[in-house]
């Protein structure tokens, strides 16, 4: 059969079949998995910041170059442009990162503001680049009182916007504040285990997917739109 007949609506020219090769060629980075992470609380003793702060440091023992954002300073959305320096730092590690850790606590049964804010200033596109697309993404939440999971099944529905790889496992601290001694640092729990679980699950699906994440995220409805049509789409001045 024809196949342009089989399938009338497609682009031909825009259309690929799938190359096994490139989907499961070998990994060849040598350089480390970077992560970002970002927490969502200003206080100076910001338990989303110490579970964070946490996971970096089991994340550098499983071999990942981390780095964590400081959300001091950083503007509502649309509070000012592009160019103020927080904003551009937060996009300028956006696009550094192949993995994320986002961790919030939860207020009013939500993610806060802060965590909310930092999201909202990474665009789904520069230009013709999607700088979160194909990269994986861990969620995390702390509580004040009984375990809730509110704050990172909202992560999740922001993960998925943004189109990154949000792993399965997640971690959800409950009176957090019971948790970490004076200096800061957290108690051996089944907390804690968890969140050694989650980096696990982050570093072994950031090292399958960061060689393959241009093949992973190459879509056909994509090929067929400029990189300068993109950028004219998704950043509607008129919107």
């Amino acid at each position: 059969m024809n196949k342009t007949s089989d399938c009338p609506a497609l682009h031909e020219d825009s259309f690929r079949e799938i190359d096994r090769d490139a989907l499961l060629a070998p990994a060849i980075s040598t350089h480390k998995p970077r992560i970002l992470l970002l927490h969502g609380s200003l206080r100076a003793r910001s338990y989303s910041r110490l579970v964070n702060e946490e996971a970096a440091r089991i994340l550098q023992r499983l071999g990942c170059e981390t780095h964590s954002f400081d959300p001091v300073g950083l503007p509502l959305a649309d509070g000012a442009d592009e160019t103020h320096p927080k904003v551009a730092e937060l996009r300028d590690l956006v696009i550094w990162s192949e993995g994320m850790v986002w961790c919030s606590p939860e207020r009013h049964g939500a993610m806060s503001g802060v965590m909310k804010t930092q999201i909202d200033w990474i665009p789904l596109s520069l230009g013709g680049v999607r700088p979160t697309q194909g990269k994986t993404l861990a969620v995390m939440q702390v509580c004040g009182g009984s375990q809730s999971f509110n704050a990172v099944n909202q992560l999740r529905i922001l993960g998925r916007w943004m189109r990154l790889i949000t792993i399965p496992n997640q971690s959800s601290v409950a009176k957090a504040f019971l948790e970490f001694d004076e200096a800061g640092r957290m108690a051996p729990s089944p907390y804690y285990d968890r969140i050694v679980d989650v980096m696990e699950e982050l570093v072994k699906f950031t090292l399958l997917t960061c060689d393959r994440a241009d093949y992973l995220v190459d879509r056909y409805s994509e090929r067929k739109e400029s990189p300068a049509d993109l950028s004219k789409r998704v950043n509607q001045k008129s919107i």
